[in-house]
């Protein structure tokens, strides 16, 4: 079963997107973006705001609550050499993005350097002002590596936290494919109305649709709303460069998921279970295969960790979503934790069991990536249809592009 999907050509999720159907600013209001409903089996379009009288009665939809960060530092050398350092994941904090963003001086993180062959060795600094306070922000490249470097930042006064220095140094990282800096209106923007958790470098995009007074509108219709964290990464803007997925390695994320939430999805399985977003679906879908990992891996404590391969294995049955999160329940129990915390680096592609996702909001993706991978695992070739329709009926692409609702 793993060289079945290990063997799709990534060239069958290639479609033409001209750059001018890429949305490249985000409409005034953030509830007026065109939904695509595909929905018993036809495809229709309306706006975001009335999505609401097309879900499924009683529907759970889950939101991420990650917060992007201004992950995005520009420093300049006494040369005038400009260096980007790009704050991927943090080192500090045993890789704990809240013990990480909190901490004092120093802190370490992976990170992307722009420009690097011009940063050959020495220290940076950047003059900031915080909390009226001059402050030197320094950067100082202690490991290079192919995929990414260990950077050290200090600054004074150590007692600074690290997420104050990012919120005055640094920059929201804007996909690359919007080709322009970042402006002050994508710090409200580029983030979800409900973002709570620092930690990403992308926002969840299928969220940036919705304000609060649709959220309310949405409950007061009879859907409950339960929350999840992912923290994403910049390895959500790699398409797949390879010819089959299974030369793609697929990056690994921080998820995060309470222990009310885990007994809610349990207690609702039956109902129709919708993530807000790739992200989301991933989460979810990730917690029901750490369930299957303790029935078959035993309960004692440990990272938890869904490699990208784990659910093509070869199993004679697979545990329902009910027996796989009773089994999470039972971990929690055990350790005494209020909240699952693991990473995943789940492919979810065509011949992937979807058990725990009913229905999918999402955006419009790029093509040959494995967002588009994940969509076809759950509606099947019927994404063509959607996106041709799409294309044809001038919807908008991408981050701050319009939405789609599947229905399967």
């Amino acid at each position: 079963m793993i060289s079945n999907v290990q063997n799709i050509n990534i060239a069958e999720y290639d479609y033409p997107l001209p750059d001018e159907r890429i949305a490249k600013y985000p409409l005034a209001e953030r509830d007026a973006s065109k939904l695509l409903v595909l929905k018993n089996n036809k495809i229709g379009e309306d706006h975001f705001r009335n999505i609401g009288g097309y879900l499924p009665e009683k529907s759970v939809l889950v939101f991420n609550e990650t917060k992007v960060v201004r992950a995005r530092l520009q420093f300049v050398k006494d040369s005038g050499a400009a260096i980007e350092i790009f704050c991927l994941e943090p080192i500090t904090g045993n890789g704990d993005y809240q013990l990480a963003f909190s901490a004092g001086s120093p802190v370490e993180w992976h990170c992307l350097v722009g420009n690097s062959r011009r940063w050959k060795d020495g220290q940076l600094a950047m003059p900031l002002t915080i909390k009226g306070k001059d402050v030197v922000l320094k950067a100082e490249r202690i490991e290079k590596n192919d995929a990414y470097s260990v950077v050290r930042f200090s600054w004074e006064p150590a007692d600074i936290s690290f997420a104050e220095v990012l919120e005055n140094a640094g920059e929201i990282p804007l996909p690359p494919y919007l080709h322009r800096e970042a402006e002050p209106s994508d710090r409200d923007r580029y983030q979800t109305v409900f973002a709570k958790y620092e930690g990403s470098v992308a926002a969840p995009t299928a969220s940036l649709h919705l304000t609060k007074p649709l959220i309310a509108k949405l409950k007061e219709q009879g859907h409950t709303i339960k929350e999840v964290t992912l923290h994403v990464g910049a390895g959500t803007f790699r398409p797949v460069a390879t010819d089959t997925i299974g030369e793609h390695e697929m990056h690994s994320e921080s998820i995060i998921v309470k222990r009310q939430c885990i007994e809610h999805l349990h207690d609702n399985i039956g109902r129709t279970i919708i993530p807000v977003g790739t992200t989301s679906m991933r989460t979810i879908e990730s917690v029901y295969w750490i369930g299957v990992m303790l029935l078959e891996q035993g309960f004692e404590e440990r990272n938890l960790h869904v490699n990208q391969w784990f659910p093509y294995q070869d199993r004679t049955a697979l545990p329902s979503a009910k027996e796989s999160l009773e089994a999470i329940l039972k971990y929690l129990e055990m350790h005494h934790l209020d909240a699952l915390h693991a990473t995943t680096a789940l492919m979810i592609a065509p011949s992937c069991p979807i058990m725990i996702t009913k229905a999918l909001i999402t955006n419009f993706h790029q093509p040959k990536s494995t967002l588009l991978l994940l969509v076809s695992a759950l509606i099947g070739e019927r994404w063509k249809e959607a996106y041709k329709f799409a294309l044809e009926h001038g919807f908008r692409f991408l981050s701050y592009g319009d939405s789609c609702l599947f229905i399967p």
